[in-house]
């Protein structure tokens, strides 16, 4: 069956986004483990962060993922059996918690559990992230392309995956206070279950991706990978990034404790808060491929880690009450105005960088390369979760102790502009590999 490219894309627009939707959606099941480890099995904050980064673990392996979906067939295909398998991996994962924890589950099963569902994501994560690289490299390729184009893939998963936030946001501030978290965890499980089956009855065909011409394996995909990370384009850029993130003690399980907690804010206003944050993830990607392409991507990711340092300052001044007791300023106001945004600009520069680095890769090796940038930024994130229980604990956070947690937060800020000083190792003007290849 010959499929055109237009049809190609469209279906790649249906499947792949549903995909990144589903991922988006994952904080409503996350929102209510954080509520249940805290209130049902009485976690302290630093075990809930450790918990929470821990199982982040699987995403380390992507590099590996990506190069066996790049090199391994199943039945013809390489990309949707990996995109059905990861569902699978994390609708059993999910429905199990769900069981269990009617009956009682202790924190190293649960742990088990979401290592066990992280790993299906992440799976299913790099797939879905080399279909949209591949689809973006073989648009650029095509004689019929425009250059505007370039970017809009990934802008529009970016969109799924916000607009998925959105909903898992919302419906989990309203559900906490109203339904038990087994019944949240039962409700995404089944929501992954329904994706499985859609996943294994698409064929891989009708998505017009590149074929190969002969078997690769493994091992020469990993040389492949070895090669395109020697390119000191790509070697200094997803160096400077990821530690842009790890050299960032993260202090998330600290803040949900304090406004929980200390403050006691009602889950709702969370839910609400963490919508208005994705709500802003969605306008970005489309202020970003309407007006912000063009701008190169040292200077808009530079800017992006100011504006992260400028709003942990803000934070300090929000836990030392400076706002309500001298603005006159709500807590709950500024949880829902500033909290939200505060968390998703880590995340926010993100879509430039992949962009970026969907430009830098060399063909053939979209997964693999895709995926490497994903573990890089799992690693950082692991490694900046670790290192803010060691700040908290450093400053005397514990309990319904925070007198220390201003301290931790400025030290937070001063730390994100420290990596603007080596921001020379994101090249300034990027063309593609493609275009590189025409000259």
């Amino acid at each position: 069956m010959v499929v055109s490219s237009e049809e190609g894309t469209d279906k790649i627009r249906k499947v792949v986004g549903f995909g990144y939707w589903v991922q988006g959606f994952r904080c409503f099941p996350w929102m209510a483990v954080n509520f249940f480890l805290k209130d049902g099995l009485r976690v302290d904050s630093s075990t809930l962060q450790l918990l929470q980064n821990s199982a982040n673990l699987p995403m380390v392996a992507k590099p590996l993922y990506g190069v066996v979906s790049d090199a391994v067939y199943i039945r013809g295909q390489h990309r949707i059996p990996y995109i059905a398998f990861g569902a699978f991996l994390q609708a059993v994962s999910w429905l199990a918690i769900a069981i269990l924890s009617e009956s009682g589950i202790s924190i190293g099963t649960m742990t088990l559990y979401l290592l066990l569902s992280n790993l299906g994501a992440s799976i299913a994560e790099v797939a879905n992230d080399a279909i949209v690289a591949e689809a973006g490299k073989q648009s650029k390729s095509s004689k019929n392309s425009q250059p505007s184009s370039s970017g809009e893939l990934q802008s529009f998963f970016w969109m799924a995956s916000a607009m998925g936030g959105v909903l898992g946001f919302l419906l989990a501030g309203l559900s906490i206070d109203r339904f038990s978290p087994q019944k949240m965890f039962l409700f995404y499980g089944l929501l992954l279950t329904v994706q499985f089956f859609l996943s294994i009855f698409v064929q891989e065909s009708s998505l017009d991706l590149h074929k190969r011409t002969a078997d690769v394996g493994i091992q020469e995909k990993f040389t492949e990978l070895l090669v395109a990370l020697r390119e000191p384009e790509i070697a200094y850029s997803i160096t400077w990034f990821a530690a842009s993130y790890a050299i960032i003690p993260a202090l998330t399980g600290t803040m949900f404790f304090y406004q929980t907690q200390y403050l006691n804010i009602d889950s709702s206003v969370l839910g609400i808060s963490k919508v208005f944050g994705q709500v802003a993830m969605l306008l970005w990607s489309v202020i970003y491929n309407r007006y912000l392409k063009s701008v190169t991507p040292r200077k808009l990711i530079s800017a992006i880690q100011v504006t992260m340092a400028v709003f942990m300052v803000s934070d300090v001044l929000f836990v030392n009450r400076i706002y309500r007791n001298y603005m006159g300023v709500p807590d709950n106001f500024y949880v829902v105005m500033f909290s939200g945004l505060s968390e998703v600009l880590f995340f926010i520069k993100i879509l430039p960088f992949s962009i970026l680095i969907a430009k830098l890769c060399p063909r053939g090796c979209e997964g693999s390369l895709m995926a490497f940038v994903m573990s890089a930024i799992a690693v950082a994130f692991i490694v900046s979760g670790y290192l803010g229980v060691v700040l908290a604990s450093y400053v005397g956070v514990k309990g319904n102790d925070f007198s220390g947690f201003p301290l931790a937060l400025l030290i937070q800020a001063l730390l994100t502009l420290l990596p603007l000083y080596w921001s020379s190792c994101i090249p300034d003007d990027v063309k593609s590999k493609t275009s590189r290849k025409k000259k």
